[in-house]
């Protein structure tokens, strides 16, 4: 018919059937822009209106809201908005089970003005449940961070694993828990837990760098309140048992708490500022204000003429520090080691020190974890570290040997005699026995070692040497003994005149020559031997 009616007036039948499938094309294109347009409106409002007003009353942001307080404005991109769940049993194939972008958004955006890949699970939406989808699209923008060196930030809030989907919920949580291990080491993962994050959900966070948690607000368990109790017959609330406060004091799952979401979200933003983007930058460098030769002439009187007498190492750090700044890392838990990033001349570092304020700065179990962890955090990521050492020894005691003081405490020993970044360390007071050895000394290649003129590097005190050496003799004896003892090795000297600390300097000069070490070892080049990899003792 087609044929006939344009071999009989082929002009002008043609300009009409042309018009009448132009008319029809732009129709078309015109219903999918609205379709698309729609869809784009309806992924806006996550779960609706009610669920949002829900997860308001309960003093928490939505998702997209938390994207845009923890990104610079106007930067974000989003990926996979139209991605919908694809389960089709229990009803979940119904139209009103399918929302666009399923319980997650996830893209990419600037934090002040330096990339960054973010997921954020929208509570909203199923209850934040993963779901093959939604595992997808976390792993989609984890594959795309690992290859173009970008940081992974994830904000999590979400009721576990989508039940209607089975295993392949679960192997959802495989795909990421994967890409967790195959990032790390190469991009920084910051985990931000402002929900709850139950079941096998919490390896992700526990895989990443650090994880952060919102007071009041935020849960990690494997096995929650009601699981417990059937099976142990103990009482406990949520908060009791997965909050931020266990975490961040007892447990060290968490490195720090938060008050609410605009805090986290906002603090969070200026710790992102100490970060290297990958493992192929140097540590990050700003201008600084603070001169790099200032004197710190308060350190001169900082510590104590009574050996016995506490002082805070934060006071030391922050006299040393540009601007005073140090973002300490898990506060709250093993309070007797101190560590954090801060910078000097505008180069941030990481800071690591024994606490003489908490157990004399005594090294235990989790003081040992919980350094280890970040020398080896600052080591994958090319951040020079610098150790503040005051420490009397290793806890003795049942508690600590039967808990494995001895395989945790090589933790940290392994962690410092692995890295290959500037190390310099200062050696304030005591470095007594092991520990001495483990605090970056020059044994495990530190770079450059200090004592101030307080500093006594011995095997132990006098008062336990003495003891031990003058077994059986008279309290006078010993007494004078223990004079002698400190005269000989209460005082930096023997380290020094062994070469095992390169100067003794004033604490005044701390910074100065700090400063000026770090510039010296900015193109430091140290390599381990080849190998798979190595085994640490976990």
């Amino acid at each position: 018919m087609l044929r006939k009616l344009v071999l009989r007036n082929p002009l002008s039948q043609y300009a009409v059937l042309l018009g009448q499938n132009t008319r029809c094309a732009s129709q078309h294109a015109h219903s999918i822009m609205q379709d698309i347009k729609d869809k784009r409106s309806s992924a806006m409002l996550g779960g609706g209106q009610k669920r949002i007003d829900a997860q308001h009353k309960k003093g928490k942001l939505t998702a997209r809201e938390r994207i845009d307080v923890l990104l610079d404005d106007g930067t974000f991109t989003e990926y996979d908005m139209f991605v919908e769940q694809r389960c089709t049993d229990f009803g979940m194939d119904d139209k009103e089970n399918k929302f666009s972008g399923d319980s997650v958004v996830t893209g990419h955006g600037m934090i002040n003005g330096r990339p960054a890949f973010v997921f954020s699970q929208d509570f909203t939406v199923f209850g934040g449940s993963l779901s093959s989808a939604h595992a997808q699209k976390i792993c989609k923008i984890m594959d795309q961070a690992m290859m173009v060196g970008v940081p992974v930030i994830g904000l999590n809030d979400s009721g576990g694993a989508r039940i209607q989907e089975g295993v392949e919920s679960l192997a959802g949580y495989a795909d990421i828990f994967q890409r967790n291990v195959m990032a790390s080491g190469v991009v920084p993962q910051i985990s931000l837990i402002m929900g709850p994050c139950a079941g096998g959900a919490v390896y992700s966070p526990a895989l990443t760098d650090f994880t952060f948690m919102v007071k009041d607000t935020s849960y990690l368990f494997i096995t929650g309140p009601d699981v417990v109790k059937s099976v142990t017959n103990e009482d406990v609330t949520a908060e009791e048992l997965g909050g931020a406060k266990p975490h961040t004091t007892i447990s060290g799952v968490a490195h720090g708490a938060f008050e609410d979401d605009v805090d986290a979200l906002l603090k969070l933003r200026n710790f992102y500022n100490f970060l290297p983007l990958s493992n192929k930058e140097t540590s990050p460098q700003i201008d600084s204000r603070d001169p790099s030769d200032r004197v710190c002439y308060n350190l001169d009187d900082i510590i104590p003429l009574d050996s016995k007498i506490a002082y805070d190492m934060v006071d030391v750090i922050n006299s040393i520090a540009d601007d005073g700044e140090f973002w300490e890392i898990m506060p709250d838990y093993a309070k007797n080691i101190v560590v954090g990033f801060s910078r000097m001349n505008g180069k941030t570092v990481g800071f690591v020190g024994n606490q003489p304020k908490v157990a004399s700065g005594v090294l235990d179990i989790n003081a040992s974890v919980k350094a280890a962890r970040f020398v080896r955090f600052c080591d994958c990521f090319n951040i020079p570290i610098i150790t503040m050492v005051d420490v009397p020894g290793f806890l003795p005691g049942v508690g600590q040997e039967h808990g494995g003081i001895i395989r945790h405490g090589a933790k940290l020993l392994y962690a410092y005699a692995e890295a290959t970044v500037p190390k310099l360390t200062v050696i304030t007071r005591k470095a007594y026995g092991g520990a001495y050895d483990v605090m970056s000394s020059k044994h495990l290649r530190g770079d450059i070692n200090y004592a101030w003129p307080t500093a006594e590097v011995a095997v132990m005190g006098a008062a336990g040497a003495v003891k031990i050496i003058f077994r059986g003799k008279s309290v006078e004896e010993q007494a004078a003994r223990e004079a002698e003892y400190v005269h000989k090795f209460a005082n930096p000297y023997p380290a020094a005149t062994r070469g095992y600390v390169d100067d003794i300097i004033e604490p005044r000069t701390t910074r100065q020559r700090l400063c000026r070490d770090l510039d010296l070892l900015a193109n430091k080049k140290q390599e381990n031997p080849a190998k798979k990899h190595a085994n640490i003792p976990l």
